[in-house]
C-alpha cells in the first residue's frame, strides 16, 4: 500500500475508509522510524526504568530507617511445642506488612539475625517495621523468652569476607525436611560455628528475610506451574502415544504376524489394527501445586549468610559448615548457594554483578527473594525460635573468659576443651563468685583444683584463708608460692607439731589487744562452745550462763590489763578454771573490775553464784580441761598476746594456712573456735565502707569435718559473708553428710557448683540441682579429675560445663620453686609468729601466775597490802 498516493473520493469510497488507512499508514511510518532510531527509544526505556529504581530506592531506603530491632534470649528450659512456633511465625508473617503504605514491597519484610561473633553462642534478633513493635514483643514462648530492645550492631572491618544467597533447590512445590524439635533443629547452625574465635575476629550471620507475598505474584506463579505441568502432561502423553506405535508397528511386523496372515489368507492391510493414542490426563491442581495450593500462610523468603575473619580461609571454612548445617532441611527441595561454578571457581554474591545488590540487601535490610523461594511458615519451624533446652551450645571466651596469670579480677575454675580440640584454662569473674562448692569422691581433684584456685588469687595479690585439717595441701602448695611477693605476706598455722622441734603459733581468744568489742568475743566464744558441744537453751542452759558469766569477767579483766599498758598480763581461756575454783583468784578478779561490770553481772556473782553445787561446773570444765591436757593446744591458746588476728590478715591480704591438726573432741572445740572468731571477724567489717572492703576468700577442705565442729557456724557463713565481699569455698566428699543447715545455704547461695565422679547416690543432690542434665549416671562414670561445674558469668548461669580440673605441675609449671620452699616456711612461721613448742608452755604455766598479780595491784586493796609479786617474775 502507497501512502504517499493520493486518496481516491467518490461514492464507493467513504471518509472513514480513508481515515483508517490513514492511520495504518501513521502507524507503519511510526513502527519504521522507531525501527530505524531503536537506540532512542532503548534509551528512554532504560532512563525510565532508571528513574523508576531509584525513586523506589530512595523510599525503601527511608522506609528501613524506621526498623527496629528485638533480642530474645531464651532460658535454659525454654522447650515450645509446634503450636507456639506456628504462632510466632503468624506474628512474623502479619507484622511485615506493618509498613507506610508508600514504602515499596521490598522494605516490607521482617528479618531473623542468627549471629555468632564471639560474645555468645548464637544470637537470636528479629528487625522488622517500627509499627510491629508491640506485636513482635509479645510472644506466644511465655516467660522463657525475654524480649528487649536492640541497640544496632556495628561491626569492624575484617580482612577476609565470603558471602553467600541461598534459594531452594529441587521440586519447587516440595516442602522441605519436616526436622523434628528434638535435638534442636538449630544445633547443626550451632555446631557450625562452635569453633568460633573471636581473637581472630571470626564472624558468622545468617538472615533470614519473611516477606507476605502478593496475590498477583502467588497466581502467576501457580499459572506457571500449572502451565508447566500441563505441559509436561502432554510431553508425556506424546511419549506414550510414540512408544505405542512403536510397539503396535513391531507386532505387525513380526514373524509370527507374517504367519497368521498367511495361514488366514486375509491381505496384509486388512488386519492391521487400529492404534488409539493415549489422551492427556486431566492436572489436579493439588498435586501440581503441592505447598502453594492453599493460600494460608505462605511466604516469600530470602536467605542470606556472611562469614568473614582476619585470617584467611576461616571465612570460607565458616561458609562451608554453614552450608552443610542447612542441608539438614533437605529433602525433594533443599537450600542451595545461588550462583555458578565454573571448574574451582563459583560466580556468586562475592562477584559481579551480584555483590552490589547482596551489599544493598544486607546493609538496608531489603528483601527481594528468588522466584523460587515460596514456603510455609511450617517449613521453617527450626529457624522461627531461638536455641531450646534441646539445643547443646558451645562455650566460648565471650561467655566464659580466659584464665589470666596474676589478674585479680579472674578466678580460675578448670580446663575446657572446645569443639575444635582446642584447651583453654577457663575462669569466673571473683566479683561474680561469691561462694563455691565442690563435690566427689577422695582422689578425684576436688582439693586440687581448689588449690589451683588459691595459687593463682594469692600470685594475683588476693587475700584467702585456707583451713585444712589433714595438713597435705600445705606441702603440695609450697613449691608454687615459693615467690618474694608470696612470702611477704604467708603465714602459716599448724597445730599439727610436727618434727622434733615444732613451732606453733599463739591465739588468745579472749585477747582485748585488738580492740574487739568486749560482747563479740564473750558471745563468739560462748556461741563456739554451745556448737562443738551441742549445747542449747533447752538442754544445758546452765552451762551456758556459767561460761557467758566468766567469760565477761576475763574479758574486762583483758580490757583492764591493756587499758593498762599491760597486754602481756591478760587471761586466756584457761583462766575460767581458775576463776571457777579458786576463791581467792575469784576475788581478786571481780574486786578490780567491779567498775566495769554491769549491775546484772554483779548481782549474779554475788546471788546466783554462792548457791551452785560444785558438779555445776564440770560441764563447762571438761572440755577445757582435755584443753590443757594437749601440750599443743595449751600452747596455742595459753599466750596473752596471741599472733593469730584474722581480722587483720583480711585487710593487709595475708594468705593464711591453718591447719588444725585432726577431727577429735579436742580439735573440733579448737576449730570451732577458730570458726566462729572468723564469723565474728567478718561481720566486724561493718565498720569499713563497703567500698573499701577487701575481698578476702576462705577455704575450708573437709568440710564434712569442719561442720561437725560448726554447722550453724558454717551455715551462718554461706549466708552472710556476701555482704561483706568475703566469698567461702567449700570442699566436701558427701553433700548427705552434711548437717542440715550447712547443706541448704550452700545450694540455695552456691554461684559456683561442681562435682567430680562419684556414686550416683552421692552425686544425685547435685545433679538435681542442675535438673538432672548432665544425668547422675553420666557424672558418675567420669573420669579421674573430670568435674561438671556451673557458674556466674554477667549474672547469667554457665553450664553445667564439663572441665578438666587443673593440675599444679601442669597449669603452674612455670611458678614451681622447690628450692625456695624452705625459705617459704620459715617466712611463714616469721609472720605468724611461731615459737618453739616448750617456750610456749612454760609461758602458759606462768600467765596464772602473771594474770594474779595483775589482779592483785589493780585491786581497792593494793594501797593498803601493797602488789604480791610471784617469784618467778621477781
Amino acid at each position: 500500500m502507497d501512502c504517499a498516493a493520493p486518496y481516491l473520493t467518490g461514492r464507493a469510497e467513504g471518509t472513514a475508509a480513508g481515515q483508517v488507512a490513514g492511520l495504518l499508514c501513521d502507524l507503519l511510518d511510526a513502527t519504521g522510524w522507531l525501527y530505524a532510531h531503536w537506540y532512542l527509544t532503548t534509551l528512554v526505556i532504560a532512563v525510565a526504568y532508571g528513574a523508576g529504581e531509584m525513586v523506589v530506592r530512595r523510599l525503601a531506603a527511608r522506609a528501613s530507617a524506621e526498623r527496629m530491632a528485638l533480642e530474645l534470649a531464651a532460658s535454659r528450659h525454654f522447650d515450645p511445642g509446634l503450636e507456639e512456633i506456628y504462632r510466632r511465625g503468624v506474628q512474623l508473617a502479619r507484622a511485615s506488612t506493618a509498613m507506610p503504605w508508600w514504602a515499596p514491597r521490598r522494605a516490607k519484610a521482617v528479618q531473623i539475625r542468627l549471629r555468632a561473633d564471639g560474645s555468645s553462642p548464637l544470637r537470636y534478633r528479629i528487625e522488622g517495621p517500627a509499627g510491629a513493635q508491640r506485636l513482635l514483643s509479645i510472644t506466644p514462648f511465655g516467660p522463657d523468652v525475654t524480649v528487649h530492645r536492640a541497640r544496632p550492631i556495628v561491626d569492624e572491618p575484617r580482612r577476609h569476607t565470603v558471602r553467600a544467597e541461598f534459594i531452594l533447590r529441587g521440586k519447587p512445590t516440595a516442602p522441605l525436611r519436616e526436622v523434628p524439635l528434638t535435638p534442636d533443629p538449630l544445633q547443626p547452625l550451632v555446631d557450625a560455628v562452635a569453633d568460633l574465635r573471636a581473637d581472630l575476629g571470626d564472624l558468622a550471620e545468617i538472615r533470614l528475610d519473611i516477606q507476605r507475598a502478593p496475590k498477583w505474584a502467588l497466581r502467576a506463579r501457580r499459572m506457571q506451574l500449572m502451565g508447566a505441568a500441563r505441559r509436561m502432561e502432554r510431553r508425556e502423553a506424546q511419549r506414550a502415544a510414540r512408544w505405542l506405535r512403536r510397539d503396535a508397528a513391531g507386532i505387525e511386523d513380526s514373524l509370527a504376524r507374517q504367519l497368521q496372515q498367511l495361514l488366514s489368507g486375509k491381505p496384509d492391510g486388512a488386519g492391521r489394527r487400529l492404534v488409539m493414542p493415549p489422551v492427556p490426563r486431566r492436572v489436579e491442581p493439588a498435586q501440581a501445586l503441592g505447598k502453594l495450593a492453599d493460600d494460608d500462610h505462605l511466604v516469600r523468603v530470602q536467605l542470606l549468610v556472611m562469614c568473614a575473619s582476619n585470617t584467611e580461609g576461616r571465612a570460607r571454612a565458616r561458609l562451608a559448615q554453614l552450608q552443610a548445617g542447612l542441608d539438614v532441611f533437605g529433602g525433594r527441595s533443599r537450600w542451595a548457594m545461588r550462583g555458578w561454578r565454573l571448574g574451582p571457581w563459583r560466580i556468586g554474591a562475592d562477584h559481579w554483578p551480584t555483590k552490589r545488590g547482596f551489599k544493598r540487601r544486607w546493609s538496608l535490610g531489603h528483601c527481594r527473594p528468588p522466584r523460587a523461594n515460596w514456603v510455609r511458615l511450617e517449613e521453617l519451624t527450626g529457624l522461627l525460635k531461638p536455641p531450646t533446652m534441646h539445643c547443646r551450645l558451645p562455650v566460648l571466651a565471650g561467655n566464659l573468659p580466659t584464665f589470666e596469670f596474676g589478674n585479680p579480677e579472674l578466678l580460675l575454675q578448670g580446663i575446657y576443651r572446645g569443639p575444635d580440640g582446642r584447651e583453654r584454662l577457663v575462669a569466673t569473674y571473683a566479683e561474680e563468685t561469691l561462694f563455691e562448692v565442690g563435690v566427689g569422691k577422695a582422689g578425684g581433684g576436688k582439693t586440687e583444683r581448689a588449690l589451683a584456685q588459691a595459687i593463682g588469687w594469692a600470685h594475683a595479690g588476693g587475700g584467702l584463708l585456707f583451713v585444712d585439717p589433714h595438713r597435705d595441701s600445705w606441702p603440695r602448695a609450697t613449691p608454687f608460692l615459693a615467690h618474694e611477693a608470696v612470702m611477704r605476706r604467708i603465714a602459716l598455722v599448724d597445730l599439727n607439731a610436727i618434727g622434733p622441734h615444732p613451732q606453733l603459733s599463739s591465739w588468745n581468744p579472749l585477747g582485748m589487744h585488738h580492740g574487739q568489742p568486749a560482747h563479740e568475743v564473750v558471745e563468739a566464744i560462748t556461741d563456739a562452745y554451745a556448737s562443738a558441744l551441742a549445747w542449747d537453751d533447752a538442754t544445758a542452759p546452765r552451762a551456758i550462763t556459767i561460761l557467758t558469766a566468766a567469760l565477761t569477767v576475763l574479758v574486762a579483766v583483758n580490757t583492764a590489763a591493756c587499758q593498762a599498758g599491760r597486754p602481756e598480763d591478760q587471761s586466756t581461756i584457761f583462766h575460767i578454771r581458775t576463776l571457777l575454783t579458786d576463791t581467792a583468784f575469784r576475788a581478786a578478779a571481780l574486786a578490780a573490775i567491779t567498775d566495769r561490770l554491769d549491775e546484772e553481772t554483779r548481782s549474779w556473782w554475788q546471788v546466783v553464784f554462792p548457791t551452785l553445787p560444785p558438779d555445776a561446773f564440770a560441764v563447762v570444765l571438761n572440755p577445757i580441761a582435755r584443753l590443757a591436757a594437749n601440750p599443743v593446744t595449751r600452747a596455742f591458746l595459753g599466750q596473752p598476746v596471741g599472733v593469730y588476728n584474722i581480722r587483720a590478715a583480711m585487710d593487709s591480704q595475708m594468705v593464711v594456712w591453718v591447719c588444725p591438726g585432726g577431727n577429735g573432741p579436742t580439735d573440733r572445740l579448737v576449730t570451732a573456735l577458730l570458726a566462729r572468731d572468723l564469723l565474728r571477724a567478718v561481720r566486724s567489717r561493718r565498720d569499713t565502707p563497703e567500698a573499701r572492703r577487701v575481698p578476702f576468700r576462705p577455704y575450708f577442705d573437709e568440710l564434712i569435718t569442719l561442720t561437725g565442729a560448726a554447722p550453724e557456724t558454717i551455715a551462718a557463713m554461706f549466708e552472710d559473708f556476701r555482704k561483706y565481699r568475703c566469698h567461702v569455698h567449700g570442699m566436701t566428699q558427701l553433700l548427705a553428710r552434711l548437717p542440715s543447715p550447712v547443706r541448704l545455704s550452700l545450694a540455695q547461695n552456691a554461684s559456683t557448683l561442681a562435682t567430680t565422679a562419684g556414686s550416683k547416690s552421692a552425686i544425685a543432690p547435685i545433679t538435681a540441682e542442675w535438673g538432672d542434665d548432665p544425668s547422675p549416671d553420666r557424672v558418675a562414670t567420669m573420669e579421674r579429675f573430670e568435674h561438671y561445674v556451673s557458674m556466674n558469668v554477667h549474672g547469667r548461669r554457665i553450664g553445667p560445663v564439663r572441665l578438666r580440673g587443673p593440675h599444679l605441675d601442669a597449669v603452674f609449671a612455670a611458678q614451681a620453686r622447690p628450692r625456695h620452699v624452705p625459705a617459704l616456711e620459715q617466712a611463714a612461721l616469721t609472720n605468724a609468729g611461731a615459737l618453739p613448742l616448750h617456750q610456749l608452755t612454760d609461758r602458759a604455766t606462768r600467765q596464772i601466775s602473771r594474770v594474779t598479780t595483775f589482779l592483785t595491784q589493780h585491786s581497792p586493796t593494793t594501797a593498803t597490802h601493797g602488789p604480791a609479786t610471784p617469784k618467778e617474775y621477781e
